[in-house]
């Protein structure tokens, strides 16, 4: 086997939209990107809804992006799966569920019920908590309480309030439930490792320990701080005391969502544990990757078979590269959910670059991560460097225009870099976003309003740039009609490896030995090469 060595470089929030108020990426100071999507050769690719495992109309996002790209096909996301059980009304009439609050109703116990309350759909849908309020109330389970997660991140920020008014018509509506405690996602579904943040979600959760008491659900999202950043505040209207999490309780994490909810489920079960409380039971809508066992209201898809297997069945060594908030989808997600590092693969965590707020420094440790990438390419022994470019996506939660404008710019100047000295050590680089985001950040929330500052992803395409190491192109392919589950199987067609059938999305490059040789067809993948 002649291995044709690479880099797959993932570029994080990485979208296409016309210019215009609210694109930063097309504001930006980004000639090398800006001449690969202009070059009528590189393509776009769907990234979100069906195309990428997701709901019709959902925005794509970091996780299922990185997952069916690796894959090599459009698994189903958990997303999809909860909700074809919240349609069905399987959910409300699930047995683990309908034991469990029956269970608490004889024994006059609480169900806790955890989860962002928003209808972004990349953690959470807000829709889905009838589901759950029908099944405690069909248990004849009435002490029911919510302890809600505010967002401000895949929502506008500041329409906590907005939120809390559909949450609090639901509980009216089912006849039962009320909200205990609200909190900022900040602190409940950090991933960054701040575990003091993480430490005060679990406290108010289970002992409502709180920075704040409101006197009703309404009051406690009136904070100027942004809803992301609302802290600890405890809901006394309804009980006239913080709500405690007490022996004999059950707690359902509502997120279907994994990565940003497991810390937080993962603290909470090793407080229960240390404060005696061994009998309250955990259950999640959505299965998580915890150290503590979880059981599932809803099991996950498949995602194995893919491209990682196929690197390490073909020996290959891979080098994955990123900064924390994005470590474990090049690695985890990629891999199809495989927590094992394969003998084949070399991870590298690169530190973050100070604890500046984002806005004063976003371009990360982006010359770090380029230096990596660029030291793992010049090894003979490694055959393809994963990396990911985290600036324009990280930045772009922010919702400031300014800043993301600049995380562009600090990205087109780090995939350049990369880019000449892959070309000098001659290795091709496919450059791909995983979803849209910093190419509109201005949304209108409702009709005949002005738009306001966004952070969230978008439906919009990303673009596929191959920079050649020699004969190598990608394919022509109709507008529309290629999605990112071909990210893995193209990796693959470049390396020159066998694609198993597992991966059944079209691979989109082709091949010439020299630049005069005609294609040869490949009706599998149904492209030439």
């Amino acid at each position: 086997m002649r291995l044709s060595p690479g880099i797959l470089l993932i570029l994080d929030g990485w979208g296409q939209a016309p210019p215009g108020p609210g694109n930063a990426l097309a504001a930006a100071d980004s000639p090398f990107l800006d001449e690969l999507t202009c070059d009528p050769r590189n393509l776009l690719l769907a990234a979100s809804g069906r195309a990428a495992g997701l709901p019709d109309g959902v925005v794509g996002n970091s996780e299922t992006g990185h997952l069916i790209m690796g894959a090599g096909r459009p698994v189903e996301y958990d997303s999809l799966l909860v909700e074809r059980q919240v349609r069905s009304g399987a959910l409300a009439s699930h047995p683990l569920l309908d034991e469990v609050c029956r269970q608490l109703a004889r024994t006059d116990k609480k169900l806790h019920l955890v989860g962002l309350t928003s209808d972004g759909r990349i953690h959470s849908d807000i829709a889905h908590l009838p589901q759950v309020l029908r099944a405690a109330r069909n248990a004849g389970l009435e002490r029911v309480r919510i302890h809600a997660i505010t967002d401000g991140r895949d929502v506008p920020d500041h329409t906590a309030a907005m939120y809390m008014s559909r949450l609090t018509a639901m509980l009216k509506e089912a006849g039962v439930g009320s909200v205990a405690s609200v909190i900022g996602r900040d602190y409940a579904m950090d991933k960054s490792g701040r575990d003091h943040l993480t430490a005060k979600a679990c406290r108010l959760l289970l002992d409502g320990e709180a920075d704040r008491i409101a006197p009703d659900a309404e009051s406690a999202v009136l904070a100027p701080e942004g809803d992301g950043a609302i802290p600890p505040t405890a809901v006394v209207s309804a009980v006239g005391s913080p709500t405690r999490v007490r022996d004999g309780d059950a707690i359902v994490f509502m997120n279907f969502r994994s990565d940003r909810t497991a810390p937080l489920a993962d603290m909470v079960a090793a407080f229960l544990a240390r404060s005696g409380r061994t009998g309250v039971r955990l259950l999640s809508v959505g299965q998580y990757d915890t150290k503590a066992d979880i059981p599932a209201l809803v099991l996950r898809a498949d995602a194995s078979g893919g491209m990682a297997d196929a690197l390490e069945d073909a020996g290959v060594r891979s080098v994955r590269i990123a900064e924390r908030e994005k470590f474990e989808h090049v690695t985890f997600f990629l891999n199809g959910r495989d927590a094992r590092r394969r003998p084949t693969e070399e991870h590298l965590l690169v530190p973050a670059a100070g604890d500046r707020p984002l806005r004063e420094h976003p371009q990360m440790n982006l010359k770090e991560v380029g230096r990596s990438v660029i030291d793992a390419m010049t090894r003979p022994d490694v055959g393809l460097v994963v990396a990911n470019l985290a600036n324009m996506d990280v930045l772009g939660h922010t919702g400031d225009y300014a800043a993301t404008r600049e995380a562009a710019a600090a990205v087109d100047r780090a995939a350049a870099r990369i880019c000449a000295a892959a070309r000098a050590a001659g290795r091709w680089v496919l450059l791909v976003g995983d979803h849209g985001n910093a190419e509109q950040m201005l949304t209108t929330p409702a009709p005949d309003v002005s738009p306001v500052a966004y952070g969230g992803h978008t439906c919009n395409p990303v673009p596929c740039a191959l920079v050649p190491a020699g004969g190598e192109r990608l394919a022509s392919v109709p507008p529309g009609a290629a999605a990112i589950p071909s990210v893995g199987p193209t990796v693959l067609r470049l390396l020159g490896l066998p694609i198993p059938a597992t991966m059944s999305a079209p691979a989109l490059a082709m091949h010439f030995a020299h630049p005069s040789a005609p294609p040869t067809s490949d009706s599998r993948h149904g492209v030439q090469r």
